[in-house]
């Protein structure tokens, strides 16, 4: 390394040391207006983290001060900028509670959902925060129709329910991927395969859903009691006129429609047994009246 190199590197550390005991300065030793400048300057300058630190140790001490709603505010907004998204959402949502009447209210309540939308987790862990940031948007775009933030909150409800869609759609493939001959997750399958249809009407996984769901039933009609077959079959081959109706051209019917075949067979010789069944009972309990009803 060149010696102007190594002359930069060292004053480089020297401004940091002493930016780090000016710091520490304001945090021991400045009075409360000073320290709060200090925290308004390091937010401006995006160094937010020394900014959220001053903030925090001085806001329990500026009730009822001039300066606790901008404090406030710029507290939010540090926790938002260091990706504190939970800590964010609740700071905004302190803000407007306390501040209701502020200049920045309805900002607060828009950026406390916006937290919660930067906060939601991948499809594949929980949902419950993604439900959250949905329904706190929703309520913000209820109360605020007229906002200047609607496309973007109305964006973000969109791409919150694709991926509780996304969720429920490999839900409901895993039921019946993960063990297709167990009857208890087939039936699983095709409940989860229902309320996904119901719940994400407009979806494009639709198509594969109504085709699964076919497959499912059928799969759960093969590996059932038999005294429960016939309903199961039958079901199955409803299943596969819904498809039909709703996606005559599908690439899934070929196959579909051999379940269908094989389901209406099995329904057909299972009624047969049953007719013939009921008819050798019927046949039975007359010969027994008879013998009972006989002169002895």
């Amino acid at each position: 390394m060149k010696l102007k190199n190594y002359i930069l590197v060292g004053f480089i550390a020297l401004l940091g040391l002493s930016s780090c005991g000016k710091f520490e300065k304001f945090r021991k030793n400045a009075s409360l207006p000073v320290k709060y400048k200090a925290a308004v300057d390091y937010y401006k300058k995006k160094d937010f983290d020394k900014a959220s630190i001053l903030f925090d140790e001085i806001l329990p001490l500026m009730k009822g001060d001039s300066t606790q709603e901008m404090a406030t505010y710029y507290q939010a907004y540090c926790d938002f900028n260091l990706g504190n998204y939970t800590l964010a959402n609740a700071h905004f949502k302190k803000f407007y509670e306390v501040f209701s009447r502020s200049e920045f209210a309805e900002e607060a309540i828009y950026m406390s959902a916006f937290s919660l939308y930067k906060d939601s987790p991948n499809f594949n862990l929980d949902q419950t925060g993604t439900l959250s940031a949905i329904n706190e948007l929703q309520s913000y775009l209820n109360n605020y129709p007229d906002t200047k933030f609607k496309d973007e909150c109305s964006n973000m409800i969109k791409e919150l329910r694709r991926k509780l869609e996304r969720k429920a759609y490999e839900k409901a493939k895993l039921y019946h991927k993960t063990s297709p001959f167990n009857v208890a997750s087939l039936k699983s399958s095709v409940i989860e395969i229902t309320n996904f249809q119901r719940d994400f009407p407009d979806s494009d996984y639709n198509e594969e859903m109504a085709y699964l769901k076919v497959l499912a039933q059928y799969d759960l009609a093969n590996s059932t009691i038999e005294s429960k077959q016939k309903e199961r079959y039958s079901d199955a081959s409803k299943f596969y006129l819904e498809l039909v109706d709703k996606y005559p051209q599908s690439a899934y019917l070929k196959d579909a429609e051999k379940m269908y075949v094989k389901s209406n067979v099995e329904v057909e010789r299972i009624a047969k047994l049953e007719a013939e069944q009921k008819a050798l009972l019927e046949k039975e309990k007359s010969n027994t009246s008879k013998l009972t009803t006989s002169p002895q």
